[in-house]
């Protein structure tokens, strides 16, 4: 099994074509960019593709109740198949969505990821439907084609603390999981400031933890390849200075740190990365 780096574009603000030359030195396997921005992907494509690089596009649903999502999931996986990624990630529907409108809206958005032959990561996410473990674990049991991206440090912030407690959840969510955004959280936020830093070293280690369950059930299944986003992200998520506004780190010192360490971390289990 491979480990695929993906570099997330939030934040970014220097030239693209620039960032892409160096993501590819780096050795990124493609970058990861929101739909609703997607305009200077097609500018680049032809720049992306002579460095190899691959687009994975993520989707956002949007709408005032469960159809105008669905319709909003079809319209904009259609757009996003075009770029034949390896994976797509969505952020589905509303937290306050009952359960029988969340299981409404997944009924139908797996029908069109099957019509579509779209293979989409399910992101883990506060304010989405799977916004704690409970509630996805629930779905996950009535829908067995429901797949993941896996970006845990939201459930640390809804569940105010690292959550070893519910491994079993953790677990079904690996034999899920086919994206990991690899952000670390803390009790009260969604992103420590540096992951480097030791005073976040019991955040570190424990959502590494849960990434290991995720490697070594990809393995298991016997994937080609694991995809894996460090994504870290600009202010608001990353922590400013008062009155300057100015960020407490550099968020693309910090990605990429996260995206090293994580590839160093793999080659070590799997031998390759």
């Amino acid at each position: 099994m491979e480990l695929h780096l993906y570099r997330q574009l939030w934040g970014l603000e220097k030239p693209w074509d620039k960032e892409l030359d160096a993501f590819h030195e780096f050795g990124y396997h493609g970058v990861e960019v929101a739909l609703p921005f997607v305009k200077p992907v097609d500018q680049h494509r032809e720049h992306l593709a002579q460095l190899g690089l691959r687009c994975l596009p993520m989707v956002f649903t949007a709408g005032q109740n469960v159809r105008e999502h669905i319709l909003s999931f079809r319209e904009q996986v259609e757009d996003a198949v075009r770029f034949h990624p390896e994976v797509i990630t969505c952020h589905d529907g509303r937290d306050a969505f009952t359960r029988d409108e969340a299981r409404e809206f997944y009924r139908e958005v797996l029908r069109i990821e099957r019509d579509l032959e779209a293979r989409v990561a399910h992101e883990t996410h506060r304010g989405r439907i799977l916004y704690n473990p409970w509630a996805t674990s629930e779905l996950l049991d009535e829908f067995a084609d429901l797949q993941l991206c896996c970006d845990y440090s939201h459930w640390v912030v809804v569940c105010e603390r690292l959550i070893d407690d519910q491994v079993d959840i953790l677990r079904q969510c690996a034999s899920r999981c086919i994206h990991v955004h690899a952000r670390v959280g803390y009790n009260e936020g969604p992103q420590v400031p540096d992951p480097s830093d030791p005073n976040f070293v019991e955040e570190l280690q424990a959502h590494e933890r849960w990434w290991d369950m995720i490697w070594q059930a990809q393995l298991a299944r016997e994937e080609p390849f694991t995809t894996l986003t460090p994504e870290f992200g600009p202010p608001p998520y990353m922590q400013t200075e008062p009155f300057t506004a100015q960020p407490v780190a550099d968020q693309q010192s910090v990605s990429d740190w996260q995206a090293n360490r994580q590839r160093k971390r793999f080659a070590e289990k799997f031998g390759q990365a």
